[in-house]
């Protein structure tokens, strides 16, 4: 079944249950209303004549076997009243009046009487008589502390229920309009959910999202969707690489500006907005760092005008920057080789010793080359409990090893583990601070000897890193803007200024604080502070 057929006929059919309830609640409500009055009037009637002095001497008069008058009394009151019969009787439940005269005199039928006769109480009943089916109200008639006789006043049964039917009628009326309105109202819901969803189910919707999204993610150039508040709606793997360096996943980016992410390419929007008169695509190119990328704007337009924009983003790469994309490439490679190349000497040397029985010099070199990795190891082991943090300390141990930098971790350390969402974040935010702390240090390997310290404390309610290099320190002329994207200290032309401003789009991920000063020793110490309650 369609969904639009389902919605249809469950919305009827609970529509009409409802109707059908409350329809049946209000009736039954009336009915006992419309019944409660019938009593309260008729008993109010019956007691008004049980103190007629009228009625009373008749009674009395009938009980001693005296003559009486009070049939055309008592029918002139009823027929001034709503009442089908005003009935009458002696201490004997012999009637003295009735609407059929030639039932005078007999008994009067039915046992309800009976607690009015008997007990002197008012009550009412609903039972059948010689008129048919009715509301009866006893009250007795009481003389000298005695019951002499029964006033019992009816109303015909039939007669109340028409009564209430065609009460009842009139709000029947309001009650079939509410529910024809109803049932317009889900025409209409389902007109407006077919030509709003073109006629699809649920299920081919949620296979078109994901279709979308696997297309969407599959393109290699970057591509991102901003509503006309130019918060970002859509952003597919390849954006959030360009723009967070992968640190933060598509869902960090939702419902954030743009300008968050990159200035340049939401003021290249607001531009296109201004200058585009027509929903036409806009060509133009923009600046992250020190790369130039090319852009194409769509807006995205409906019959209630431009509701967003859509950003396809790629590098305007040259051929001189392909090439010396190549070569980095290349020259990667050949360190790698050397490194291998490097090892592979060590294990001929240890093999050559162990060949010509020199065991205790093989012992001595492999000793050597060992000592400083098991005091490093015990080191992060003892201190850092992040598995992923502890694997990022050791391999940039590593890393100032091959390059000369003396790296060392403060022995007052301590981190426990923490989940691996932010325990990645931990690792991009040490590993640019550190990778920034041995590069500086050894290019002022001249000046001072090279070295960087790390200390790291989670045991208050914030996670503190504080890294320390022996390098120049942040230039003047960048203090101020060291955090933003593409500023760099830094010569070489593969250094793009992406690693401070990583740290800085996480440190405010989870609302801290970096600050960096130069120290009395002539080191530079970067101190970031992150809550590491942050959900």
């Amino acid at each position: 079944m369609k969904l639009k057929s389902y919605l249809a006929l469950s919305t009827v059919a609970t529509t009409s249950t409802i109707v059908v309830v409350v329809t049946t609640v209000i009736f039954y409500l009336l009915q006992n209303a419309h019944i409660a009055g019938i009593q309260d009037r008729g008993l109010e009637l019956a007691r008004v004549l049980a103190h007629d002095p009228v009625v009373i001497e008749a009674v009395q008069a009938k009980n001693h076997q005296q003559p009486f008058a009070l049939q055309t009394y008592i029918e002139s009151i009823r027929s001034k009243t709503d009442a089908s019969f005003i009935v009458v009787t002696d201490n004997h439940a012999l009637r003295l009046t009735h609407p059929d005269p030639s039932k005078i005199g007999l008994p009067f039928r039915g046992e309800d009487i009976t607690p009015a006769l008997t007990e002197g109480i008012d009550h009412t009943s609903i039972a059948s008589g010689t008129l048919g089916k009715a509301i009866r109200n006893f009250t007795p008639i009481v003389a000298d502390g005695k019951v002499i006789g029964v006033v019992s006043i009816g109303y015909l049964y039939d007669r109340s229920i028409s009564i209430l039917l065609e009460q009842f009628g009139q709000l029947g009326s309001l009650i079939t309009l509410v529910y024809l309105i109803g049932i317009s109202l889900t025409a209409t819901f389902v007109f407006k959910m077919k030509r709003t969803f073109l006629d699809y189910e649920p299920e081919v919707i949620v296979n078109k999202f994901r279709e979308h999204e696997m297309i969407l993610n599959s393109i290699r150039d970057a591509i991102i969707a901003v509503d006309t508040d130019m918060r970002i709606t859509t952003v597919n793997h390849s954006a959030s690489k360009m723009l967070s360096m992968g640190i933060f996943g598509r869902e960090d980016f939702i419902g954030k500006p743009l300008s968050q992410y990159s200035a340049s390419l939401s003021h290249l929007v607001l531009c296109s907005q201004q200058t585009s008169a027509e929903a036409t695509c806009v060509k133009d190119t923009f600046n992250m760092g020190k790369h130039a990328y090319h852009a194409d704007i769509y807006p995205i337009t409906t019959t209630k005008g431009t509701q967003g924009h859509v950003i396809v983003f790629f590098a305007n790469l040259e051929q001189r920057e392909l090439a010396s994309e190549v070569t980095y490439l290349k020259n990667y490679t050949e360190l790698l080789r050397s490194k291998t190349h490097e090892y592979s000497n060590k294990l001929n040397v240890l093999s050559g010793m162990l060949q010509i029985g020199h065991h205790d010099e093989a012992v001595e070199f492999i000793q050597q080359e060992t000592d400083s990795y098991q005091s490093i190891i015990r080191s992060i082991v003892t201190t850092v409990q992040d598995s992923a943090v502890a694997g990022l300390l050791l391999a940039k141990f590593n890393k100032a090893k091959d390059l000369g930098v003396t790296f060392s971790l403060d022995e007052d350390s301590s981190l426990n583990s923490y989940e691996k969402a932010l325990s990645d974040k931990f690792v991009t935010i040490l590993g640019n601070l550190i990778d920034n702390a041995l590069l500086a240090a050894w290019q002022n390997r001249d000046q001072q000897p090279a070295t960087v310290q790390l200390y790291l404390s989670d045991r208050s309610q914030h996670v503190i890193m504080e890294v320390q290099d022996s390098g120049a320190g942040v230039p003047e002329n960048i203090h101020d803007h060291i955090l933003e994207f593409g500023i760099s200290s830094k010569d070489d032309e593969q250094q793009n200024g992406v690693g401070l401003y990583l740290v800085s789009q996480l440190v405010e991920y989870f609302h801290g604080s970096i600050d960096w000063e130069r120290t009395e020793h002539h080191t530079t110490l970067f101190s970031v502070y992150l809550d590491k309650n942050i959900q």
